[in-house]
């Protein structure tokens, strides 16, 4: 299954409706994009908002499960945040290089958001399976 996540996540980021573009946009600043959408909503077709930023959390969920179910060193917050974070930058970095897509720091953002999410709910249901000590 994890293998499966990893084929539709290449397809959504780099294939489907995806050409390589002339003028090719960046962005490097912190909540750039997401504050307008956060403050400004209203200049915004609701798609494009959804899009933006749940979409952005949602589709990254599955990340938070799959790598500390994957990788035991990846069960404590602070490494499993590196690795997040140092995938989700070579992911920008290849959209950066190959211009498809769009580089951009908030989506490194608020994807990780949504891997938090996925190790929170991975990390509850692994403490209710633990058994009381007696």
């Amino acid at each position: 299954m994890a293998l499966l996540y990893v084929l539709i996540m290449g397809n959504l980021l780099f294939v489907s409706g995806r050409t390589p573009g002339v003028n090719y946009q960046y962005n490097l600043v912190p909540l750039e994009t997401i504050k307008p959408l956060l403050f400004e909503k209203n200049r915004y077709h609701t798609e494009t908002w959804v899009k933006n930023l749940f979409g952005n959390i949602v589709l990254f969920i599955p990340l938070g499960i799959w790598i500390p179910w994957l990788f035991l060193r990846c069960r404590k917050i602070l490494p499993f945040t590196g690795r997040v974070v140092l995938l989700l930058f070579a992911v920008e970095i290849a959209q950066l290089i190959t211009r498809v897509g769009s580089f951009d720091v908030d989506d490194i953002i608020l994807n990780t958001v949504g891997a938090w999410i996925g190790y929170i709910g991975f990390a509850l249901f692994i403490y209710s399976q633990r058994k009381p000590r007696k």
